[in-house]
């Protein structure tokens, strides 16, 4: 065997791997110590005296219309990262939501974890989510999060030529887990959630331990009246004026 073809036999081995490499590469920003020291914008940073309050996996008939009732008592409203598949199947259900004056994202097609590359399907689907919420809002919508949070090369690349600001989160609430509790939630959510900050909630078990909403939905008033008590505002992302764009609408 000849050097040369040595050469090019390894070559063509690495091949794989960089492919592999360029794809799932900027899903590095799913770590939230380096996102929110070097990518503000993406985790959702915006003004100091606001919280963005996000929910994602919905709409959920069974589940979504609590959390729009708790939120009217409350007197607080939200962004909703919506799947795609979901509105489709409950456009009802989405459209409650808006009239209630809350906001429309996109968080996908469906709740798909994406380790092959697939830029095709990604844009594909992306625009096809985007359409989905256009029908029900009358707008084109303007956040984009992807399932689990990761953000693979296809994905910013979808984004983009769809028009998306890709947004993750500062703070969570680990609400989607089995032995989730409204304490746990609130624990959670509370340990990682200052001013300018954007927390990440779930209003559908959709992708989640079943019935784990329920302990969302106890939460919700202890986190707000905790945003509250530190002189915190809450309120959907289109008004957290997130770093790096403005006011945050087109």
């Amino acid at each position: 065997m000849s050097d040369r073809y040595r050469a090019l036999r390894a070559a063509s081995a690495l091949v794989p791997l960089a492919v592999a490499l360029a794809h799932i590469g900027p899903a590095v920003t799913w770590l939230p110590g380096l996102r929110r020291r070097l990518l503000p914008g993406l985790a959702g940073r915006g003004r100091p005296g606001h919280v963005a309050l996000t929910f994602d996996d919905g709409p959920d008939p069974a589940s979504t219309p609590r959390f729009l009732d708790v939120l009217d008592d409350l007197g607080v409203r939200a962004t909703f990262f919506v799947l795609g598949e979901r509105v489709a199947r409950h456009p009802a259900v989405a459209a409650e939501t808006v009239r209630r004056g809350h906001e429309l994202a996109v968080h996908g097609w469906t709740h798909d974890r994406p380790w092959l590359p697939s830029p095709g399907l990604d844009a594909r689907e992306l625009v096809r989510a985007a359409q989905a919420v256009c029908e029900v809002t009358g707008r084109w919508p303007y956040w984009y999060r992807p399932p689990y949070g990761i953000l693979t090369s296809g994905r910013w690349a979808a984004a983009r030529r769809t028009g998306l600001r890709p947004v993750l989160w500062t703070a969570w609430g680990r609400d989607w887990t089995r032995d989730a509790t409204p304490a746990s939630v609130h624990r959670t959510a509370a340990a990682d959630l200052r001013g300018g900050g954007t927390l990440l909630l779930h209003d559908s078990d959709h992708a989640a331990a079943p019935g784990s909403w329920r302990a969302t939905l106890g939460a919700l008033p202890a986190v707000v009246a905790g945003c509250r008590a530190a002189g915190l505002t809450v309120g959907p992302l289109e008004g957290h004026g997130v770093i790096g764009h403005g006011a945050g609408r087109r």
